[in-house]
């Protein structure tokens, strides 16, 4: 057998371990476990990796060293948003989401865990609430997942295989759309862009009824967009998607639901997003779960992929206990023949957003978005009175807005670079992502952003941008 080094970190690496092992299973030596792959396809190498570290003190030393160069947002003044912002994230949040009996909430039966059903069964009548629909659907890896999810509901609704989306929606939300309706021979849905209004940057009307017909399943709607944007022709999209029997998918923030009205009040039939504002972390490309919610209708309800749960009396009076709600929908239940396939849950993160919506209530949520909308405001004022710079859509906008720097003579990069110098992370440079907005950034102010905050952004780029004179 060849030699090989021990690895601290791995079980059974010691040689003799190894040696039962193979004699057990017959080999001679651990190649012979990977013999169906191909010789040219087998890296005959050593990876590029460091030594192993062989104390616990030296591995803390090595990985503080390695996590200090990260530029985080508490050292950092963050306007960065795009799908994920830094919102305030209340301390009971931690505290519950850190207790010991949620430790499964990954998934388990309904039957013998009810602290962690009762608490799930509390976040999806909050969310219910929230979106002003009967029915929420168990949380999802990421409201990328979600939208795509409402997408392929929307085909099995109709029968029909076209979907109108918008063109400049958050691109990593069309990816995994893209992805997701990839059939084996073809596409199980045709993906179709609608334009935006080049001024206002919202659904242009026109182009959204000439693509619009018999052939559509569904038409999926940002409110607020990706760019930050207010659809004030919602009602008007929602008749127009309707009135061809097709669904009228709204994927939402719902932070911006204590201020905006919910999608099934201009008449989506599906709602879905993300509920990463609802007291949960940035979180190194974690910290994000999706909803789906419909109305209560057995059409919709059958179609939902993810597990869901109901209370049920018991045979002691006044007690009641969870169970599963028509759970051969699932590919738990169905297996290869589920109508979707269900992945990774998110439940630790919806018991966290439980948490936090049951501590804001309508009055909280109501303030944080009137605090949103306020300073976001205040900064577009502010940002667009330095010289070179200008808004770029003229649409009123929840939490993030687009600025124009064309006219500064300094590209995106350039200033974000000379931004970081100054300990403040700018706004996320749109011209990769969409050609037609090279010059432009998106930038995000919530409510852990103060007037404090603006002034000093404003500031920095007075001393970046030609002609800015320092301004205060």
């Amino acid at each position: 057998m060849k030699a090989r080094r021990i690895s601290p970190y791995l079980p059974n690496a010691v040689p003799e371990v190894r040696e039962r092992m193979l004699k057990e299973l017959g080999l001679e030596e651990i190649d012979q476990l990977f013999s169906e792959v191909p010789e040219h396809l087998r890296f005959k190498g050593r990876l590029n990796l460091p030594d192993p570290l062989p104390d616990e003190y030296s591995i803390r030393r090595h990985l503080d060293g390695l996590l200090a160069k990260n530029r985080n947002c508490h050292d950092n003044l963050c306007f960065l948003g795009a799908g994920c912002a830094r919102h305030f994230i209340p301390a009971v949040c931690d505290e519950i989401a850190a207790h010991g009996q949620f430790l499964t909430a990954y998934s388990a039966d309904p039957y013998a865990d009810h602290g962690k059903w009762q608490a799930l069964f509390e976040y999806f009548s909050l969310m219910a609430e929230l979106l002003d629909l009967e029915v929420v659907g168990g949380a999802m890896y990421d409201g990328a997942q979600a939208a795509a999810t409402a997408v392929r509901t929307a085909h099995r609704l109709t029968g029909r295989r076209q979907v109108l989306l918008p063109r400049l929606m958050n691109p990593e939300t069309r990816q995994v759309i893209e992805n997701y309706v990839k059939g084996l021979d073809e596409p199980v849905v045709e993906l179709v862009y609608l334009e935006h209004h080049p001024e206002s940057g919202l659904l242009d009307l026109a182009d959204l009824k000439a693509k619009l017909g018999p052939q559509t399943a569904g038409v999926l709607m940002e409110n607020p967009t990706f760019l930050g944007g207010i659809e004030v022709n919602a009602a008007e999209i929602g008749e127009l998607v309707r009135s061809q029997g097709a669904e009228f998918m709204v994927y939402c923030d719902p932070i911006s639901l204590g201020v905006l009205a919910p999608p099934a009040q201009y008449g989506a039939t599906l709602a879905c997003g993300d509920i990463h504002p609802l007291g949960i972390h940035l979180n190194c490309g974690g910290g994000q779960s999706g909803f789906i919610a419909t109305p209560g209708e057995m059409r919709y309800i059958v179609e939902l992929k993810d597990k869901m749960y109901g209370v049920t009396e018991t045979t002691v009076p006044g007690e009641y206990g969870f169970g599963h709600v028509l759970f051969d929908r699932t590919s738990f239940g169905s297996r290869e023949k589920a109508k979707e396939f269900t992945g990774t849950g998110t439940n630790l993160w919806a018991i966290t957003a439980g948490v936090y919506l049951s501590l804001m209530g309508p009055q909280g949520m109501a303030e944080v978005g009137r605090t949103i909308m306020a300073r976001s405001r205040y900064a577009q004022r502010r940002l667009t009175g330095l010289p070179g710079v200008r808004a770029r859509f003229t649409a009123p906008f929840f939490k993030e807005f687009v600025l124009d720097f064309s006219e500064s003579g300094l590209t995106v990069a350039e200033i974000n670079a000379a931004l970081l110098e100054r300990g403040i992370f700018g706004g996320l440079d749109l011209a990769e992502r969409f050609p037609e907005l090279k010059g432009c950034a998106l930038y995000c102010v919530t409510e852990t952003i103060t007037r404090q905050d603006i002034d000093r952004l404003v500031a920095a780029l007075g001393e970046i941008l030609p002609g800015g004179r320092g301004e205060v």
